[in-house]
C-alpha cells in the first residue's frame, strides 16, 4: 500500500537508530505514532525489539508567529497538509512499508479539537485500510513516559513534573497507567507565563525560548518578583500573579532599554524556576522518593535543568529528562507510550473519539489496556 506524497512536506527532522533496550516482546510490534494535539505534526515508527526506528517533526512556529500565538483553524489545516507526507517520509527513512505497521497510535487528547481530529481521522483511516488496531494515547502520558527513552532511564516509582505551555503538574508514577496527581497550577501554566511575559517584553513567538535566551544576558537580582505559593505547604502552583507583577513593573519603567529587558527576563525566570524547584523537592521529600522525572517543553529550559539537578543532588535524588529533542510534542512519545501500554498488541476499536479536555489520572483509572 502506498501513501499519497504529492504535498510539500517541508524539511522534516529525521533521526534513526535511537532506541532503548527492553525485554523481548512476543511477537515484536511495529508501531506508528501520530501526534497532532497543537502546533506540531509529529510522526514516529517504534519497533518493540529494535527501538525507535525514526521520527519526523514539522513545527508550525512560522505559521503562527504573525499572530503571536496558535490559531486553531490554521493549525488543523496545516496538520492535514503535513501528516501523510510525514508518515511516508518516516516509513521510507526506516526502510519499512505501511503494510508492515502492526499498531497505529495517535494522540486522543487533550489538545485543540480540530487538530486532534486530524490525527484521529488519519490514524483510523490507516487502521481500517490495513486491518490493524488503532489506539488513542493521552498526550500528557506520552510526555510523562518519554524520559524512559533516555539512557539511563528511571525506574518506577518516581515523581514527575509535567511542565509545558498548557500544563504544570506534579504526579506520582508507580508504573505505566498508575498515576496520582499531587499538585497542579491553579491558573496559568509555567509555559504560558513564559509566553505572556515574553510578549510584555516585546519578544517574538514562541516566547519561552526567546525569554530564556534574553535572560542569559541579564541580572536576575535586579528586580524582586514574587514566588507565588512557594511556601503554601501544598504542591499546587500559581503563576498569574507573577505575570501581573512583571506587567506592573514594565508599565512603571516606561521605555525599556535592552539591558533592562534582559534583567526583567532574568528576574522573572529566576522566580518561576525557584517555585518549580521548591515544589519538586517538597514532592520528593513527602513521597520519600529519590527519582524525579521532568517532561514537557519547559523541561528544556537550561536554568531549570541546572537548578533541579543541583537541588536534587543535595537531597540524594537524581533527575531524569527526556532527550532534548523529545521535550516538545513529538510522535516518538506517542508510539513509545503505546509500546508500553500494549506490549502484546491491542484489540481494534469501532470509533475513535477525541478529548480536548482530558484529565490524565482519571483517564488512567478508567482505561484498561487491551491485551
Amino acid at each position: 500500500m502506498s501513501l499519497e506524497s504529492g504535498f510539500d512536506a517541508g524539511k522534516p527532522r529525521i533521526i534513526s537508530g535511537f532506541y532503548v533496550t527492553r525485554k523481548s516482546f512476543s511477537p515484536p510490534l511495529l508501531i506508528l505514532g501520530i501526534e497532532t494535539s497543537c502546533d506540531e505534526t509529529g510522526v514516529a515508527l517504534y519497533d518493540t525489539r529494535e527501538g525507535l526506528l525514526g521520527d519526523a517533526l514539522h513545527s508550525q512556529v512560522e505559521l503562527h508567529a504573525l499572530y503571536g500565538g496558535v490559531v486553531p483553524e490554521l493549525a488543523s489545516r496545516d496538520h492535514v497538509r503535513r501528516l501523510l507526507p510525514l508518515v511516508s517520509t518516516v516509513l521510507e527513512g526506516a526502510s519499512r512499508r505501511v503494510d508492515d505497521v502492526d499498531l497505529v497510535a495517535f494522540t486522543q487528547g487533550p489538545g485543540l479539537g480540530g487538530a486532534l481530529l486530524v490525527g484521529a481521522s488519519v490514524a483510523s483511516g490507516l487502521g481500517i485500510s490495513l486491518g490493524k488496531p488503532v489506539v488513542g494515547i493521552h498526550h500528557l502520558e506520552g510526555h510523562l513516559l518519554s524520559p524512559l527513552l533516555a539512557d539511563p532511564r528511571p525506574e518506577f516509582p518516581f515523581i514527575a513534573l509535567l511542565v509545558s505551555g498548557g500544563h504544570t503538574q506534579l504526579m506520582r508514577v508507580d508504573g505505566v497507567g498508575r498515576y496520582s496527581l499531587l499538585g497542579e497550577t491553579q491558573d496559568d501554566a509555567a509555559g504560558e507565563a513564559f509566553d505572556k511575559t515574553a510578549t510584555l517584553l516585546g519578544l517574538g513567538y514562541p516566547g519561552g525560548p526567546a525569554l530564556a535566551k534574553l535572560a542569559a544576558k541579564g541580572d536576575a537580582t535586579r528586580f524582586e518578583f514574587p514566588r507565588p505559593m512557594i511556601a503554601s505547604g501544598d504542591l499546587d502552583f500559581s503563576f498569574s500573579g507573577l505575570k501581573t507583577s512583571v506587567l506592573t513593573r514594565v508599565r512603571s519603567l516606561g521605555s525599556l532599554d535592552e539591558a533592562t529587558r534582559a534583567d526583567l527576563a532574568a528576574s522573572f525566570q529566576a522566580a518561576i524556576v525557584d517555585v518549580l524547584v521548591a515544589k519538586c523537592m517538597l514532592a520528593l521529600e513527602r513521597g520519600a522518593m529519590q527519582r524525579l522525572v521532568v517532561a514537557g517543553g519547559v523541561g528544556a529550559n537550561a536554568l531549570l535543568r541546572e537548578r533541579l539537578v543541583s537541588e536534587a543532588g543535595r537531597h540524594g535524588a537524581k533527575v531524569f529528562f527526556p532527550p532534548m529533542r523529545l521535550c516538545t510534542d513529538n510522535g516518538a512519545m506517542i508510539a513509545f507510550a503505546a509500546a508500553l501500554k500494549y506490549p502484546e498488541g491491542a484489540a481494534g476499536e469501532e470509533s475513535f473519539p477525541i478529548f480536548p479536555r482530558w484529565d490524565l489520572a482519571e483517564a488512567a483509572a478508567q482505561s484498561t489496556p487491551r491485551r
